[in-house]
This record gives C-alpha cells, sequence and structure tokens, in this order.
C-alpha cells in the first residue's frame, strides 16, 4: 500500500534513470510493470558483481515491479503494448532518438491511446539543441557537464563522482515532475509531458560552481575534498585516517580553534572571518594540519564534537553497512527476492507518517508476469498461446541466465 497505488506504470525503460524513476513510483505503491526486450533488460548482465542472477546496479534500481517480454520489433508486441499503455496512467521511455516514433510509442501515439497520459521521456541531452540526437552515459555527462573538472585532487586527473549522481537525480527529477503532474490532471483532466534529461541534471548539480563564474569569470577547478567559498572545510589526515571537517561559520571556527587549542587563531586578521580564511586558506591549513595529524581518528571525532564542531570519519563501504546508524535508520532493509532469502537493498531515503515507504513486490525475474499482464488486459488462453508461440512475447521458465 501506499499513496499511489491506484495508478499503473508503464516502464519501458532500461539502465539507470529511467529505471530508477519508476522504483520510485513503485516503492510509493504504484503498480510499475516493466516491459523488458527479448532476453531482458541489458543493464541485468552489468557485472560483475553479481548477486543472484543479475547485476546489482540492475538490482538497485529495479524492485516492485512486474516484468513482462515484448519484441517491440513485431506487430503483435506493439499491439500489446498499446493495450498496455491504455491502461497505464504513466509511461516512461528512455529509447535511443527516433526509436519510439518507429515503434509508435512516441508522445503523440501514445496520447491518442490515453488522451489523460502523464507521459516522461528520459534523455541525455534533452529535446532540443545540436546534441539532442546524441546517446549519452552518467560518465560522459559527467564530462560534458563540467562535474568532473571540478571533482579530483589539483594535481591529479579530473575524476567521475563515484555514485551514478547524474543517472538518479535524472530519475528523482522525473518522479518530482510526474506528482506535480499528476496533482494538475487531477485538478484539469489534462496529461502531460515531461522532458527530463542528463545534462539538464548534471548542470543543476554544479550550480553554484556555474553562478560563481558568471559572477566573477573565474573558472574554478578541483580542490579535491575542499569547499571554494568556505574555510575550513576538507578531509584531513589524522595519525591513523582521515576525518572530514566542516567549519560553516566563524562561531563554528572558533570552537574548532578552542579544540585544538590554538585559541588565538581566530584573533589573527587572516582568520577573523570566513573570507579572510578563504583568502589565506594555504597559511590556515599549515597552522591546521599538524595538529590535527597529531590525534588518532576516534580519539579527535570526540574532541571535535565534545565542542560542537561538525566533523565526520571518511568511511569505506563495508564500514557504511556495518554502521549503527546505517542500521537504526533502516535504509538496508531485508526485502523480497526469488531466489536469495537473506537479500538486502538501499530503502527509499525518505519516510512517510514515519515509515519507509517499501511498495509490495520484489525484483522481477525475466517476463514473469508476461501471462499474469496479458490476462489482466483481458487476453484470452488462445491468445496467450499465440503470442507465446510466435515469440512476440516471452515468458520466465526457469532461473535467469543474463550474465551467462
Amino acid at each position: 500500500m501506499g499513496p499511489l497505488t491506484d495508478l499503473f506504470v508503464c516502464d519501458l525503460t532500461q539502465n539507470l534513470a529511467g529505471p530508477f524513476c519508476a522504483q520510485i513510483l513503485g516503492d510509493l505503491g504504484a503498480n510499475v510493470i516493466k516491459v523488458e526486450p527479448p532476453g531482458g533488460d541489458p543493464a541485468r548482465a552489468w557485472g560483475p558483481p553479481f548477486w543472484g542472477s543479475d547485476g546489482t546496479l540492475f538490482l538497485s534500481a529495479n524492485r516492485n515491479k512486474r516484468s513482462i517480454v515484448l519484441d517491440l520489433k513485431t506487430g503483435e508486441g506493439q499491439a500489446v503494448l498499446r493495450d498496455l499503455v491504455k491502461r497505464s496512467d504513466i509511461v516512461l521511455q528512455s529509447s535511443r532518438p527516433g526509436v519510439a516514433e518507429r515503434l509508435g510509442f512516441d508522445y503523440d501515439s501514445v496520447r491518442e491511446l490515453r488522451e489523460d497520459v502523464i507521459y516522461v521521456s528520459l534523455s541525455a541531452f534533452g529535446d532540443r539543441g545540436p546534441l539532442k540526437d546524441l546517446p549519452g552515459y552518467e560518465p560522459l555527462i559527467q564530462a560534458f557537464a563540467g562535474i568532473m573538472s571540478v571533482t579530483g585532487d589539483p594535481e591529479g586527473s579530473p575524476s567521475r563522482v563515484g555514485g551514478s549522481v547524474v543517472d538518479l537525480g535524472t530519475g528523482m527529477w522525473s518522479v518530482i515532475a510526474v506528482l506535480a503532474s499528476l496533482r494538475t490532471r487531477d485538478e484539469t483532466g489534462k496529461g502531460a509531458r515531461i522532458d527530463t534529461a542528463l545534462l539538464d541534471t548534471a548542470v543543476g548539480w554544479i550550480g553554484y560552481h556555474l553562478m560563481g563564474y558568471l559572477a566573477t569569470g573565474a573558472v574554478p577547478g578541483r580542490m579535491g575534498s575542499a569547499l571554494p567559498a568556505i574555510a575550513p572545510y576538507q578531509a584531513f589526515a589524522t595519525a591513523d585516517g582521515h576525518v572530514m571537517i566542516t567549519s560553516g561559520n566563524d562561531a563554528i571556527f572558533g570552537r574548532l580553534c578552542k579544540a585544538l587549542e590554538l585559541d588565538d587563531l581566530p584573533k589573527d586578521p587572516r582568520f577573523a572571518r570566513n573570507p579572510d580564511r578563504v583568502a589565506h586558506r594555504e597559511a590556515l591549513l599549515e597552522i591546521l594540519e599538524p595538529r590535527i595529524r597529531s590525534h588518532q581518528t576516534r580519539g579527535l571525532l570526540d574532541l571535535m564534537r565534545r565542542h560542537g564542531v561538525p566533523c565526520s570519519p571518511i568511511q569505506d563501504v563495508a564500514q557504511v553497512a556495518a554502521d549503527p546508524q546505517i542500521h537504526a535508520a533502516e535504509l538496508l532493509p531485508l526485502a523480497l527476492h526469488p531466489e536469495i532469502p537473506d537479500y538486502r537493498d538501499v530503502a527509499l531515503p525518505l519516510r512517510l507518517n514515519g515509515e519507509r515507504p517499501r511498495g509490495g513486490g520484489g525484483i522481477p525475474r525475466i517476463g514473469e508476469s508476461s501471462v499474469e499482464i496479458l490476462e489482466e488486459l483481458g487476453y484470452d488462453r488462445e491468445q496467450i498461446e499465440r503470442l507465446l508461440e510466435s515469440g512476440a512475447v516471452e515468458t520466465h521458465s526457469g532461473g535467469s541466465d543474463s550474465h551467462g
């Protein structure tokens, strides 16, 4: 159960951004039907690592869905899709430019079948401009939009952000647009055409860098863990590791100095106010770094927290998975999986009335619901058998072997 339980979603997307959008809708209760090509979503084979039959990247974005396999290159497969679209409140697609039009699930074709449809098109560069017909993947967009130019060590090479922030962010923006369009549809009865793009998301993620450039003409560069507008606001080495310390205002800086027994430092005109500290960043670090490095990580964290200085250990993924705060927040709950009894996944990062929305389903096997969905669409047994025999529809038979 959830706030979207009365809605049907036709998920024609693959890879990550679109499936993540559909997963959020499914977590919120929507009935999501994942339309897969013969052989399944190629992202099932993105690995290692694999967990069970599928790559973990696929698993991270495809819970709370039912799977039907349609060969949309056949007339019969396209006919089934049309019947599915007629029932769907929301249609998501992320196909290469021209594919939706050729196969008959572009916006105009879908709207003829359901006038109040909310149609979401997720693409790399959007629906206009000289690059609109190009494909794109997360690292390409991070490179093009400038994210990599401001990520990494100043002396090193440009770096990709470790998480797929552009893909996942585009999925999130798509959900926001869907929810806004549902509100409008409730009031007016009209559907909507929504266009989201990886490029748009990526540019949004570096908004303050762009604003700084527009204001000053200065091109920002890589600063490692530091932030150009605040100091000190970065990672520091300890005697046995690293910590992140964020001195977000003058009062926090004063408490940091007190904790490190540098009480006179805030009186130095070079360090009195944040703009002064930013201007004299290197001189400030020459004072702070050796003092911080003299502490063990655990002791330093305790010291900072006693003095009200925001700080954090820099944890690896194994440490995150074992952290008591992560488990208290129920961010890695047990979940449904057809093959793995102790399967866990990453919960939706929000709560409604104190509970994390979980939806009612798990990870679908390829085509496991094909027959069930056809029956719901009104197909009789003879029609279903004919579709299966033709290959226009496939159904699950045994375990998935998507990675060989």
